[in-house]
Formats: C-alpha cells, sequence, structure tokens
C-alpha cells in the first residue's frame, strides 16, 4: 500500500508540473557557468557576443538544457540586435504555437512590458520576443545564443 500511494503522489505530482524536470535536476552540473545564468537564472549574455549571432548553416537549433528543438535555420534572419534573431519558432502552423516548443510568458524585468520565451520542455529561458519583425509574422524572437545547441541537417 506504502508503494502505491508513493507512486500515485509522484504521479500526480508530475501532473502538476509545466515541464518534464523537476527541482531535483542539477542544472549547474549539466550546464557551463553561462549556460546556467541565462538559462535557469534570466541572464542575457554580451551583445554581439554569440557563436549563432551570424551562423548561416542549415539545421535546427535545439534547447541546451532539454535537446527539444527550438527554432529552425530557415527562420533565421538577421535583426541587427544583436542576438540570434527568428522570426517564428519551430512548428508553429499560421500563428498557432501549440505544437512548438516555446511559451511566452509576460515580463517586466526589461523597464516595460515584455514578452519571454521560455522552452516549454524544461523552462528555460530563451530570451524575448518583439512584435517588430519582418513577414511573414511580424515577430523577432531575440535569443541567447547560450540557449540554443545548433545540429546542422
Amino acid at each position: 500500500m506504502y508503494v502505491c500511494m508513493c507512486l500515485f503522489v509522484y504521479l500526480c505530482a508530475g501532473l502538476l508540473s509545466l515541464t518534464r524536470y523537476d527541482q531535483s535536476t542539477d542544472w549547474q552540473r549539466k550546464l557551463t557557468p553561462e549556460q546556467y545564468v541565462v538559462t535557469r537564472e534570466k541572464g542575457t549574455e554580451v551583445p554581439f557576443s554569440g557563436i549563432y549571432l551570424n551562423h548561416n548553416e542549415v539545421g535546427m537549433y535545439h534547447c541546451v538544457c532539454c535537446d527539444s528543438p527550438l527554432f529552425s535555420s530557415e527562420a533565421k534572419y538577421d535583426a541587427g540586435a544583436g542576438w540570434p534573431s527568428f522570426y517564428e519558432a519551430h512548428g508553429t502552423w499560421e500563428k498557432d504555437e501549440s505544437h512548438a516548443n516555446i511559451v511566452r510568458r509576460p515580463d517586466n524585468s526589461l523597464g516595460s512590458t515584455g514578452t519571454e520565451v521560455i522552452c516549454k520542455h524544461c523552462a528555460a529561458h530563451l530570451g524575448h520576443v518583439f512584435d517588430d519583425g519582418p513577414d511573414p509574422t511580424g515577430q523577432r524572437f531575440c535569443i541567447n545564443s547560450v540557449a540554443l545547441n545548433f545540429k546542422p541537417r
């Protein structure tokens, strides 16, 4: 009975979580110090310093924490903002992001109301999204390079 009850509590607790990772995940061991500060503490890398800013290979950008595919190189463009920029998240279909691996969350940390972009699976802070991007979406996802891992096609 005790084992069954423990399993029931564990399963129910898992259903309450928005991610598949819990507080026992040792992110400091898994990530570099810079990756940890950006993804787990909502930091920002220095503008124009990221390895993917001027990166033009064809492939997919994945979450550095959980390896979920986030952005296709086909949606990448040069916004001149200092961070890799994308006009939509991978899995988006005509503005529907329900199949994308990102979540938007209101954020007031920039001094005004903004929109934070986090990984749907592990809650990693990725960057921010703005409504001043190019067609076809008008979106500019400014994403920290250290939050990404690129996989060529």
